[in-house]
């Protein structure tokens, strides 16, 4: 693979290029040469496009791909060009499949499938048997097999001694745990956040109550049993300031915040648009400005899509009775440009990785290429035209977004759009 990227603005804090404008050279895979004016060596592929700016490559800790069982939702392959053309380098992706990776066979399947991609994909084994949260999963056979954390996606743990027996047995090799933070008992049959437009619209609530007590038992697990605790999709203001607390106390301990629940508020939902049903669900605009106040100052570690492609029978149905989901990874830059300026968004894409056992390459010679190229100035409406997924259930319908993604080089592929 050899490339000439000419005139990239190379936005990369860990990098001596960083807010400069150059060419960027790549043999065999490595970056061999940065220079502000480079010639064509060879018969190299040249890359010339439109305010090109480049960073490290984005990481995504929570997408959802259907394969196997949901082809119909999204295969393994066409979710790896959906992430590649939304500029992302790595994917974990969830274990909500039929069956459920729950086993070594399972996580080795993912793999194989996903092999000679741009877009890496890191396998995240299910917590316990089936996600059904009775017994754990072969944990540690799945992490020989190349699963990077264990999880029930979107299924809380209601009992917390195997919580408490998840976190002491993944500490024996520093496996990482997540725990969607939900108290099943208090959710009860909400559909959306229980609030002042949940009793306008007459749908049953989600109290932000729910969320919070799991997050505070959880936190009291892991400092009685030490272990690597992750908690994914946090979406109020209690949840920050626990975690923020529990950071304080040198807890081993991350979370994440989907953008959806940073940009909209659960007001979208006064047209019943089951686009809008998530979980956790949308919440009040107190909460969104605690999530961003958290991103900002750290307590939150990472953003994520929370990418999950459902077919239309799931979607078009009455409110009630609608899955819970959303497909995010095309809208995910676009959103986050529309909230952060440019060096901010590139940062929120790009943490999280150690956290899930990548080894991040800055923008340098001798490193091996793992870069999203990007334009962080275009404005446009997200249409249908601009989803690759098999699904079309996007929460992003219609808004207008901000910065255009051209693709990715990485894994010694270069996939550009």
């Amino acid at each position: 693979m050899n490339i000439l990227i000419k005139s990239a603005t190379i936005i990369d804090p860990q990098s001596e290029y960083h807010n400069k404008t150059q060419d960027v050279l790549i043999e065999n895979g490595v970056i061999t040469k940065i220079e502000s004016n480079l010639k064509n060596p060879g018969n190299y592929q040249e890359i010339s496009l439109d305010n090109l700016h480049i960073s490290q490559g984005w990481f995504d800790s929570s997408v959802c791909f259907g394969e196997p069982g949901f082809e119909e939702r999204d295969t393994i392959t066409n979710g790896l060009k959906t992430a590649a053309a939304s500029g992302f380098t790595a994917v974990a992706m969830n274990a909500n499949t039929n069956p459920v990776i729950d086993c070594n066979s399972d996580v080795t399947f993912a793999k194989t499938k996903a092999k000679n991609h741009a877009t890496k994909l890191l396998p995240v084994g299910a917590l316990t048997v089936k996600s059904e949260g009775v017994d754990l999963a072969e944990l540690y056979d799945m992490n020989t097999a190349g699963a990077v954390a264990f999880y029930d996606y979107k299924k809380s743990i209601s009992n917390p001694n195997l919580m408490k027996i998840a976190l002491q047995y993944a500490a024996n090799f520093n496996g990482l745990v997540c725990s969607f933070p939900q108290e099943n008992k208090v959710v009860g049959h909400g559909v959306m956040n229980e609030h002042i437009t949940s009793t306008k619209l007459g749908l049953k609530g989600i109290p932000a109550l729910a969320e919070e007590l799991q997050v505070a038992r959880d936190l009291f697990l892991l400092e009685y049993t030490g272990g690597k605790l992750h908690i994914p999709t946090i979406s109020t203001k209690k949840s920050v300031a626990l975690i923020r607390e529990a950071k304080a106390k040198s807890l081993d301990v991350t979370c994440s915040v989907a953008i959806h629940n940073l940009y909209f508020t659960d007001n979208a939902l006064t047209e019943f648009d089951t686009n809008f049903k998530v979980l956790p669900p949308l919440r009040t605009p107190d909460d969104v400005e605690a999530l961003i106040e958290g991103l900002k100052d750290g307590t939150i570690d990472m953003v994520t899509s929370d990418h999950n492609p459902l077919d239309v029978e799931h979607k078009k149905i009455e409110f009630d009775h609608a899955a819970y989901g959303t497909i995010g990874l095309e809208s995910a830059f676009g959103a986050l440009q529309t909230l952060f300026d440019t060096e901010h968004v590139i940062k929120f894409l790009t943490q999280g990785k150690e956290r899930f056992g990548i080894i991040p390459h800055s923008i340098a010679v001798g490193n091996t290429v793992n870069i999203s190229l990007f334009n962080p100035n275009t404005e446009y409406i997200f249409s249908k035209n601009h989803i690759v997924s098999k699904s079309g259930n996007a929460i992003f319908y219609n808004e207008t977004l901000k910065g255009q993604v051209y693709g990715v080089i990485a894994n010694n592929q270069v996939s550009l759009n």
